[in-house]
């Protein structure tokens, strides 16, 4: 009896995880598309000066400040480097966020960039989306802990104990007479 509650527990337990996913892909999705339009915003006054002198070339602009004898805008090319690099992360990002449930998901899982992750997990906020891929979540979740669960529990089961399951092994075959 305890263990059919150790089991209603565990697949409750992975259920509750399983709901989990898509808000948190949602939340990663929404904290990128904000960043990323955070990060254009900053880089328009540089973008028109691109466009202005060097044909839209980012890089060309931050060679030229590099090139520059003046340590303030040689600190500028820094600076302006670094942001042209966030909205290039971002952009990928996004891209990555656009595509199918799948691949979003494999990517916060596996790909996303790790400090992004981060800010994302730090103000998530756990709920209960009642929404038909949130329960599709929730309940492969919840089967696939339950199988692992049972399954190294059964192994461990033979691995300690190999007389109790010869012993019901034979009892199963039919006896000749």
């Amino acid at each position: 009896m305890l263990r059919s509650y150790l089991r209603l527990t565990l697949f409750a337990l992975g259920l509750m995880i399983g709901i989990q996913v898509p808000g948190f892909i949602k939340a990663y999705a929404d904290h990128i598309e904000a960043r990323r339009i955070e990060a254009q915003q900053g880089l328009t006054g540089f973008q028109g000066t691109a466009e202005r002198f060097f044909g839209g070339d980012l890089n060309a602009l931050v060679d030229h400040y590099r090139a520059s004898e003046d340590p303030v805008i040689q600190s500028d090319a820094q600076s302006v480097s670094a942001l042209v690099e966030r909205v290039r992360l971002l952009d990928r990002e996004w891209r990555i966020m656009q595509g199918p449930w799948y691949a979003q998901a494999w990517h916060v899982l596996l790909g996303a960039d790790q400090s992004l992750r981060r800010q994302v997990w730090s103000s998530y906020r756990f709920q209960v989306l009642l929404v038909p891929a949130a329960i599709a979540w929730g309940l492969c979740c919840a089967l696939v802990l339950a199988w692992i669960a049972e399954s190294i529990l059964l192994m461990l089961r033979l691995a300690l104990f190999p007389q109790r399951h010869r012993r019901r092994m034979a009892s199963r075959l039919p006896r000749s007479r």
